[in-house]
């Protein structure tokens, strides 16, 4: 047990090191033989193992092999060769994932490895890559020029198509009032999944807020520089003209727990609420988050609890002023 813990701590102090784990499969041969090695966050991995019995489910959504008994739990198992539209020889083992409050199973050809990357190694991808179903693509190795590339795959976007049912809809009517910022101020936003990223803008939009939105933790570091500047051109304070940043943890070229720290650090920035909004649940990551200076921390993804968690954020910095 203590060597379990062990692991886990060390892996969520990654997070603060703009650093993650990625666990490497293969789902078979694509169009014109190619066989691509995918990646997901060991974060999201509850476990791998030898393919279970499956038992079919009559109605299942396309995609969906049946349920499998893992541990007691009942959990959906996706063909995930099937979905990014590779052709597996065989379904050998099962990725149990746990991702926005939900578990589920990835049936894979192969595991290969788990290998430790720094987030400024991976880069945002084509919004067309693999059907829309990868947000990054890592380079495994440090020769830029000869590195092997694995592509990272946009969990949200495969349960939005496989299983709409665990992607809740945002729901305007619950969110309350709209939110009245300063006059000439934006929200900051960061997600590089796109069905976050649309999940996000409704809430901001049912809350009225102007917003800048950005697909990365360096293009959302980026443009803060940007409107810092623009704000001391207009003689202001850049928190009077960014009234908050939203962002996820895992995203492409550098986290959000980094961008959270640069933010802090920067005496132009500082005073600027910041809220955490992720899949990656935990004490250890919400303990992480208070210590690199977030206000808020909400796991992904209920409309009322995020627009609860910037209504907050807001307010208590309005308070401090």
């Amino acid at each position: 047990m203590p060597s379990i813990l062990q692991e886990v701590d060390e892996r969520s102090r990654l997070a603060g090191t703009n650093k993650f784990e990625l666990l490497l499969f293969r789902l078979g041969e694509e169009a014109g033989g190619r066989r691509e090695i995918f990646g997901i966050n060991v974060f999201k991995v509850r476990e791998a193992l030898v393919m279970p019995p499956i038992t079919a489910m009559p109605g299942a959504p396309q995609h969906v092999l049946g349920v499998a008994n893992i541990r007691g739990q009942i959990v959906p198992v996706i063909d995930l060769p099937a979905v990014v539209g590779c052709k597996a020889t065989a379904l050998n083992i099962l990725i149990v994932s746990e991702y926005e409050r939900s578990v589920q199973g990835f049936a894979v050809e192969e595991v290969e490895e788990i290998t430790r990357l720094d987030w400024s190694r991976v880069l945002s991808a084509e919004a067309n890559a693999v059907g829309g179903m990868v947000t990054s693509i890592a380079r495994l190795d440090a020769d830029s020029e000869k590195s092997r590339l694995a592509l990272v795959l946009d969990v949200e976007k495969v349960l939005r198509d496989v299983l709409p049912s665990r992607v809740p809809e945002v729901n305007t009517k619950h969110l309350g009032q709209q939110l009245q910022l300063p006059p000439g101020s934006v929200i900051v936003a960061a997600d590089d999944s796109f069905v976050a990223r649309s999940q996000i803008e409704k809430v901001l939009q049912a809350l009225d807020v102007p917003y800048v939105m950005a697909k990365t933790g360096k293009e959302a570091w980026d443009k803060l520089q940007n409107l810092a500047q623009e704000a001391k051109a207009e003689g202001r304070r850049a928190d009077e003209r960014v009234a908050a940043v939203l962002t996820d943890l895992e995203m492409p070229e550098m986290d959000g727990f980094t961008l959270t720290r640069r933010i802090k650090e920067d005496e132009r920035l500082k005073r600027i609420p910041v809220v955490i909004h992720s899949s990656l649940t935990g004490q250890a990551n919400e303990d992480h988050a208070r210590n690199v200076g977030a206000e808020g921390y909400v796991a992904k993804f209920v409309a009322e609890e995020l627009g609860g968690a910037i209504r907050r954020a807001i307010a208590a910095r309005a308070r401090a002023e």
